[in-house]
């Protein structure tokens, strides 16, 4: 059977199924942190970390946790453009002979008209009584608006604080006091038999709380995110659960749902959820830094087959084996090479390179771990300094007015990963462009995914975050860039005094 995972929340018309936009590169965006968001806010977020009870049951009702819970869970409204939900930037049927009849041929789609704005559904959940409100990535990604509808009625203009496409969280807020919310469980504590109920706002028809049992956990390898360790749940979930919230038994957070696997669009039984813990994580970095910060070691791993650990002389099939240390990297400096097997990292067992990738992401950059490897069949334990993932993604954005330029525009530290994968030789220098939103300025002057910006009105770049710093509180919306892209270098003016 072919696997369709599929988003429960993308904005597109008729709230019809949107497909997973996966960023596989770390970058920053050209939209300016709100002045009051990112500077070191401290989060006040409910918490309790007692494991659920695990009585025999049954359950007469579920009414009491419901009117807990429910109240705290919103319906995430957007406005979008629908440009941004075309793979090539273009307008449906340009390719069609017919339309090349009226329009003047093949360079037609470069003509591009203004996008008509869609609408799509989504839901978040509550998690701090001045208005923080968690909910999906995609669900936000790409929204000119963003509208929030309480279960008394109330309405709100939300403000997108931060995106983190790796794990399809994303911080929204409200202004308003003494809101509901729903505390936060450890999600590690979650068990596989564990009753759970999902709470969101499937289809449009209003808010709707379903059932189930939590089916599995720490599921990977789904190639839905790049940080991947869902809970999986058969409790009902659909499109417009996006963001909602999957509690236990005790009413507590334990995640955010965020796809399904489904062959018809709709529930059959498999859902996924970001557990609470890494959602938490995420949310408390975009909060009061405005990005996400994660820890780096500079390999290439891979899982330890039957074949390969026949190869390498290893007793059992777990572990991550390095493929590749990348040059000047933080595991190359601390004396980590190619072919050693990682058993265990700052204390904890690698059963696989997910996990490994994982652990990682999640220790502190700068921090100094013992890490248990095989080395050519003898086992020893190295310390590793942990690096800082190269440009960290610093995502927050504003619904106000903008001052900068460059808006829509992702880019990332042009690093050894960034070379290889865009094949930017050693001679090029500056921020490697890793998102470009469709219809934006930039897009209309050419600008792509892959390109290296090397100056910006002629001031030299030298990484991602001074490529920032350069579109700043610019008066011109005329930014003049001198871009690589395909072999050699040349101008583009991105012109914005047009744009809204």
């Amino acid at each position: 059977m072919k696997r369709i995972f599929t988003r429960i929340g993308k904005p597109l018309p008729i709230l019809a199924l949107g497909g997973a936009l996966l960023l596989t590169g770390s970058v920053w965006g050209f939209e300016h942190k709100p002045a009051t968001e990112g500077n070191g806010k401290t989060l006040n977020v409910p918490m309790d970390e007692t494991a659920v009870p695990r009585s025999a049951g049954p359950y007469e009702s579920f009414a009491p946790i419901v009117k807990k819970v429910a109240p705290a869970v919103v319906k995430v409204v957007v406005t979008a453009s629908c440009a941004a939900n075309l793979p090539d930037q273009q307008w449906p049927g340009f390719d069609d002979p017919f339309w090349r009849h009226f329009f003047g041929g093949p360079m037609m789609p470069q003509r591009q008209m203004p996008a008509p704005l869609e609408h799509g559904l989504g839901s978040g959940v509550i998690v701090t009584k001045d208005g923080y409100i968690l909910t999906n990535n995609h669900v936000v990604d790409g929204a000119k608006d963003v509208q929030v509808t309480l279960q008394d009625g109330r309405e709100f203009t939300a403000k997108v604080i931060g995106r983190d496409s790796k794990s399809d969280i994303a911080v929204i807020k409200i202004d308003a006091d003494n809101l509901p919310t729903v505390r936060f469980a450890d999600s590690q504590k979650v068990q596989v038999g564990d009753i759970v109920l999902a709470i969101g706002n499937p289809f449009g028809v209003g808010q709707t709380v379903t059932h189930g049992i939590v089916s599995a956990t720490d599921r990977g390898g789904m190639g839905i995110e790049d940080y991947e360790d869902f809970i999986q749940t058969d409790a009902a979930i659909n499109p417009g659960n996006s963001g909602g919230a999957l509690v236990d038994a005790d009413g507590r957070l334990i995640g955010i749902n965020t796809a399904i696997l489904s062959r018809s669009g709709g529930n059959q039984g498999i859902g996924f959820a970001i557990p609470s813990d890494l959602a938490r994580s995420v949310m408390t970095s975009l909060v009061e830094y405005g990005h996400v910060t994660r820890g780096y070691l500079g390999v290439m791993i891979q899982d330890v087959t039957p074949s390969l650990a026949k190869e390498f002389n290893l007793k059992q099939n777990t572990g991550a084996l390095v493929g590749d240390v990348l040059p000047n990297g933080p595991a190359e400096k601390s004396g980590l090479k190619d072919g050693d097997v990682v058993l265990e990292f700052n204390g904890k067992k690698v059963p696989t390179g997910r996990d490994l990738k994982l652990t990682v992401a999640e220790t502190k950059p700068g921090s100094k771990v013992p890490v248990e490897i095989i080395r050519n069949g003898s086992t020893k334990t190295i310390d590793v300094t942990v690096g800082q993932l190269p440009g960290s993604q610093k995502l927050a954005q504003n619904n106000s007015r903008d001052t900068g330029t460059l808006q829509g525009v992702g880019v990332s530290d042009l690093n050894s990963q960034a070379r290889q994968q865009f094949k930017i030789p050693e001679t090029v220098h500056g921020a490697v462009v890793t998102q470009v939103q469709p219809n934006s300025a930039a897009s209309q002057a050419g600008l792509k995914t892959g390109d290296v910006i090397e100056s910006i009105n002629r001031h030299p770049v030298k990484d991602a975050e001074q490529a920032v710093q350069l579109t700043e509180n610019a008066k011109d919306k005329h930014t003049l860039l001198r871009v690589w892209s395909d072999g050699g270098s040349h101008y583009v003016v991105v012109d914005e005094s047009q744009t809204g």
